[in-house]
């Protein structure tokens, strides 16, 4: 009975609304186990994602800039992390459940390749006729089954709440396959085109705010894009503008003012979510959890805010993602993931016989390339062919 009092005291989140994911009413993990005395289901759910294998990885995986290029560009685990501090902030001020937003965004990019998007097309490519390769997917499959951490079971055994906002995209084929798998599982939304709940929707877009804001940041340091270029997008020039009427000795002080420049940006981001979500709710009628889920997306910018930022995301495809100098390292680093794999498919041996005694050998491939870090990855590339690429 002490242990019940505990987890609903140090669990509990205040104002939390009829519309949030209630961790006491959560659908529960695929196995059961018994509650725990101190911490609700989506704080264990980050607990276990924060201490999993998969997690301490993505420090040394590519957002846009890879490793070895500077010490201070973002990487897997900064963005997740960043997405996180987005995300609570913007739960709180709406009553969703803080929790199960942290965990959802801190697990979003587990199934990550190296490389960066580079790599996740490479091995797509690689496994296009063997069932192809998505991140979001195997996002799912490394908590479902990849970590190995617990005795009764593969994978960290979340909630469906969590494991529903991990999946963040998903092809009818592969929905279809995971609910013959799992029957009104994580799978069944794409298949009956309802939405997730509140937190996942509300993951997404957070994920939207920070690589835009961050990759700003990231694209500046590295001389690729300019404060010049930026100024050229309404978004940005916005506040900018608005920063130097207010501090115009920061016109000698670039640094700071892409910095407070990048702030009011991403502020005005998180409050045009709240009033948008808000006014949607109202509209909507909805009065519970799975009444939203039911009632389209929910969580959205204002059509403004989402033009603004889709001309942002436009600026940022085309002036830092397809830079040149990006561009040359995205080649090298498709070609280390295509021969790693063709490797691999030939000599299993080389990886870990867990990997190599795999029944599906393509796939098996797949798992263990996507879980390597960007240096790893260079380094096995470099054992098996003998040749150094970056």
């Amino acid at each position: 009975m002490y242990a019940e009092s505990v987890a609903i005291s140090i669990g509990s989140q205040s104002s939390l609304s009829a519309l949030a994911c209630d961790p006491g009413q959560t659908r529960g993990r695929r196995f059961a186990e018994p509650a725990a005395p101190t911490r609700n289901a989506f704080q264990r759910d980050r607990d276990r994602i924060v201490h999993s294998t998969a997690f301490r990885r993505l420090v040394y995986k590519t957002q846009v800039f890879l490793n070895h290029e500077g010490d201070l560009f973002r990487t897997r685990l900064t963005h997740s992390l960043e997405v996180a501090q987005l995300g609570r902030s913007i739960a709180r001020a709406l009553g969703l459940n803080e929790d199960l937003v942290e965990a959802v965004a801190l697990a979003h990019d587990l199934g990550h390749t190296p490389f960066g998007h580079a790599g996740q097309d490479a091995l797509n490519e690689c496994m296009a006729a063997h069932g192809g390769f998505e991140h979001n997917l195997q996002s799912l499959r490394v908590v479902d089954q990849l970590e190995e951490r617990y005795p009764a079971f593969d994978g960290l055994n979340l909630s469906f709440e969590t494991r529903e906002g991990v999946l963040k995209h998903c092809s009818r084929a592969n929905a279809e396959h995971l609910d013959r798998t799992e029957p009104g599982g994580v799978g069944r939304r794409f298949i009956d085109r309802t939405q997730p709940s509140l937190e996942a929707q509300l993951c997404n877009l957070a994920d939207a705010i920070a690589y835009n804001a961050h990759d700003i940041d990231d694209g500046v340091r590295s001389g690729l894009i300019s404060m010049g270029q930026l100024q050229e997008v309404a978004l940005f020039a916005h506040y900018h503008q608005q920063t130097l009427n207010e501090h115009p000795a920061l016109s000698e002080k670039p640094r700071r003012l892409l910095y407070e420049t990048i702030r009011r940006m991403l502020s005005d981001q998180v409050y045009d979510v709240i009033d948008t979500t808000r006014h949607a709710v109202a509209r909507a009628g909805v009065q519970s959890a799975d009444e939203a889920r039911l009632a389209g997306p929910l969580v959205a910018f204002s059509a403004d805010m989402k033009a603004r930022t889709a001309e942002l995301k436009k600026f940022l495809f085309a002036s830092l993602y397809r830079h040149p100098q990006v561009m040359q390292t995205t080649g090298q680093a498709q070609q280390a993931v295509r021969e790693l794999f063709a490797a691999y498919v030939a000599r299993p041996a080389e990886m870990p016989a867990d990997f190599a005694a795999g029944a599906d050998l393509h796939r098996a491939v797949a798992d263990y390339i996507a879980g390597m870090t960007d240096r790893f990855a260079l380094r096995e590339h470099e054992r098996l062919t003998g040749r150094k690429l970056l």
